[in-house]
């Protein structure tokens, strides 16, 4: 596992210890976001949590809400997390506030969406790196 990913799966865990968790990965490709989102889940996994995954294509938040979410927090099991990828509107202003953990993924020239919990450039998969856009 990636240390990038086992990082970013520690610091979600650290902020959000116990119970449902709902983090999204999302960038201007929704399928590299895929790809990220399965390495979360797995290192969420790694580190003794159950991690459930979604994708999806479009982004409508009352149908993200009733569609995905509802049914995941119903769910029996209480201690959890779920990673849901799909497009860069999974972090528009009416859906942003859905999420415990926002994770932004970019490669090359892509400008970071300073919003997200972390950002990570996957330029090169086998090398993500953790980017910071802080101005200091």
């Amino acid at each position: 596992m990636d240390d990038v990913w086992t990082g970013i799966a520690g610091e979600l865990l650290h902020l959000y210890p116990r119970g449902v968790r709902l983090a999204a990965v999302a960038g201007s490709d929704a399928e590299r976001s895929r790809a990220v989102a399965d390495a979360l889940a797995a290192a969420l996994r790694e580190a003794g949590h159950e991690a459930e995954r979604a994708h999806v294509e479009t982004v409508v938040p009352e149908a993200l809400r009733t569609e995905v979410i509802a049914p995941f927090r119903e769910a029996p099991a209480s201690d959890r997390v779920l990673v849901v990828s799909g497009p860069g509107l999974l972090l528009a202003d009416d859906a942003r506030g859905i999420w415990n953990f926002s994770l932004w993924q970019m490669a090359g020239d892509e400008p970071p969406y300073t919003v997200a919990t972390a950002l990570v450039d996957v330029t090169d998969p086998q090398h993500p790196f953790r980017r910071f856009a802080d101005s200091c």
